[in-house]
């Protein structure tokens, strides 16, 4: 029990440490996840997978919807040629940006309180707290928190995660 709150008090504190980066991202509470993520201007290729995909219109949808976002840099850090395959394949790249959102508001506060969280793709995201990150899948940092939007809010993060991994 003690160290459980202890995790927590961490886990809250690197979140803590993680909000300010927030504030960079979001322009206005009244933006939806789309509008809110393009205003930022780090998510050009994110924005762009999400049309080739068809999820532009969900992402701009009523929600709520938690969304892991990966930065430009996250996916320049893929593989050469794999944003361009994917990019190529609608329903992979579906997918795995679907694996990104999970449904409903999942602020910090939740999150320091989750091992994994289910995505609306079908499979769960660990999650878990290393020193000051909170890290998905083992991989992938999570580098700002609480972008507020209207329909729901973004978490930053720096890789792209895939389902299975």
């Amino acid at each position: 029990m003690l160290t459980s709150r202890i995790l927590a008090a961490t886990a809250v504190a690197a979140f803590a440490f993680a909000a300010p980066l927030s504030a960079q991202y979001s322009e206005s509470e009244q933006n939806n996840i789309v509008e809110t993520a393009a205003a930022a201007g780090s998510f050009t290729t994110l924005l762009a997978a999400a049309e080739a995909a068809g999820l532009v219109d969900v992402l701009q949808s009523e929600g709520p919807f938690t969304v892991f976002a990966p930065t430009d840099e996250a996916f320049a850090a893929l593989p050469e040629g794999t944003v361009e395959a994917l990019l190529a394949d609608p329903d992979a790249l579906r997918e795995i940006l679907l694996y990104h959102v999970v449904a409903g508001r999942v602020l910090a506060s939740d999150v320091v309180g989750l091992n994994s969280a289910e995505t609306v793709q079908g499979s769960s995201i660990a999650i878990s707290i290393d020193g000051d990150t909170v890290v998905l899948n083992g991989a992938a940092n999570v580098v700002a928190v609480d972008v507020e939007a209207s329909n729901g809010v973004i978490h930053v993060i720096d890789a792209v995660i895939l389902p299975g991994n």
